[in-house]
């Protein structure tokens, strides 16, 4: 998550440069060489059955590709800062899908570190006072009096869409290993952007784009499509799906980090407490259980 918050700060020139749906498929499609050793069935993997289809399938278009559509969309109609405070419900509605459809057992602690890492991450939201990116304060200020609800609602989607790809990917685990299902959904998300990327290809100027750029792409490529999803994947096997939740934070906080570190941005005292919130969640649900007294 980390990892993830450290690219998404750093891709704003691949995001002024391509399309997004063409920049998806350039993507997946970068990250489908770099794992094609990684689809080869493994000696003792049992054959893929309906329903691993099926959550492979679900892993990549609401993990990958519809994620991606409505938390873009859903900024643009929408303020920064609303974004911000409703994607803090992210490690919530892990909690929550993984409490109804794994029948996880969420002990109190992971409930108070979702609570916590729901009011650090809403704490750094409002602490920003941006406007929606590319508008004048004209058209933000019209677009939040029409369509501010529709971009809510698509951002209420991109949490649900994050939350079902932890739960999904836990579920996952336990049938295929980590660099599999890594190469697995990278596929699946490669032929759904395949139809939107070769139409916006044939009229996108690659002639134009620098060297430079070029190899931030492979980079971004590699980082999204590979290290982070074996590296959540790896980690889902043995954590359970509600207490991975939480870390979810570290992406807009690391974002943030990277921002200043990187960016030149400035951070002020709201968002270090922001920062401190959202980090005593994660240690609360993750520090290990106190060992129950032996009876002599």
């Amino acid at each position: 998550m980390a990892l993830v918050g450290s690219y998404v700060a750093l891709s704003k020139p691949l995001a002024a440069t391509f399309p997004v749906l063409l920049l998806a498929w350039l993507r997946f499609g970068i990250g489908g060489v770099a794992m094609a050793h990684w689809l080869r069935k493994p000696p003792g993997e049992p054959p893929l059955t309906r329903q691993t289809r099926g959550l492979l399938f679900l892993e990549s278009f609401l993990g990958n590709f519809l994620f991606t559509l409505c938390m873009i969309s859903g900024v643009k109609l929408t303020t920064a800062v609303s974004a911000g405070v409703i994607m803090a419900a992210i490690p919530a509605a892990v909690a929550v899908l993984s409490w109804l459809f794994l029948r996880e057992r969420v002990a109190p602690r992971v409930w108070v570190g979702v609570a916590c890492a729901v009011i650090g991450i809403g704490l750094l939201s409002l602490s920003k006072h941006e406007l929606p990116a590319h508008a004048s304060p004209a058209l933000a200020a019209e677009s939040a009096h029409n369509l501010a609800w529709l971009g809510n609602l698509l951002l209420i989607g991109a949490v649900l869409c994050e939350a079902s790809y932890a739960v999904i990917g836990k579920k996952l685990t336990g049938a295929l290993g980590p660099r599999r299902i890594s190469a697995l959904i990278n596929l699946w998300g490669f032929a759904l952007s395949t139809p939107f990327g070769l139409w916006l290809a044939w009229r996108f100027d690659f002639g134009a784009v620098g060297a430079g750029t070029w190899v931030l792409l492979v980079v971004y490529a590699l980082a999204a499509c590979m290290w982070t999803v074996w590296l959540w994947m790896t980690g889902l096997k043995s954590v359970p799906a509600a207490q991975a939740g939480v870390f979810t934070v570290l992406l807009p906080v690391s974002a943030a980090l990277v921002g200043v570190l990187a960016l030149g941005e400035r951070v002020g005292g709201a968002q270090l407490l922001a920062f401190a919130v959202a980090l005593a969640g994660v240690l609360l649900a993750t520090l290990p259980a106190r060992a129950a007294p032996r009876r002599a």
